[in-house]
């Protein structure tokens, strides 16, 4: 499955990258999210209840930062285990544009899932995603509007 969106965020490239980096503005932003915690600056691990369809699980995974085209673009990988639900890996490739006084977001990502949840298809599965993916870009967006009004 691949996903692949464009989101023009209303803050300047250094502050979103900074933001992207924040556990404590991921965490508010990811759908489901119960606990970020970095272990390092490369290192993540969440916990996050999602629910596809009709299967609910708890999530807990691993992501890995590659910074080495930062600030401009990065790339992380993770994988998830759901237990009896499934499991999913996966990564993307985020790149900012400083566009004035916005920044615009462009992500690709790619993911494989297995068990219960691979058995429900992949048409739920692509809109899930994609209703997920929209809906933390909206969050995230959201957060650092609210900065500039609060």
């Amino acid at each position: 499955m691949e996903l692949k969106d464009e989101i023009t965020i209303n803050a300047p490239m250094a502050r979103v990258y900074e933001a992207l980096n924040d556990p404590e503005i991921l965490r508010q932003c990811i759908p489901g999210c119960e606990e970020l915690i970095q272990h390092s600056d490369t290192e993540l691990e969440a916990k996050i209840l999602l629910k596809v369809g009709p299967v609910k699980a708890r999530f807990s995974g691993n992501v890995q930062l590659d910074k080495s085209g930062a600030p401009d673009a990065f790339s992380l990988t993770g994988q998830g285990n759901g237990g009896a639900a499934g499991h999913a890996k996966g990564g993307a490739d985020v790149t900012l544009v400083a566009d004035g006084d916005t920044t615009i977001l462009t992500y690709e990502a790619k993911a494989q899932i297995g068990g219960k949840l691979a058995q429900l298809g992949s048409r739920l599965i692509q809109s899930t995603s994609k209703k997920l993916a929209a809906k933390f870009f909206k969050n995230f967006a959201d957060v650092l509007d609210a900065e500039k009004v609060g």
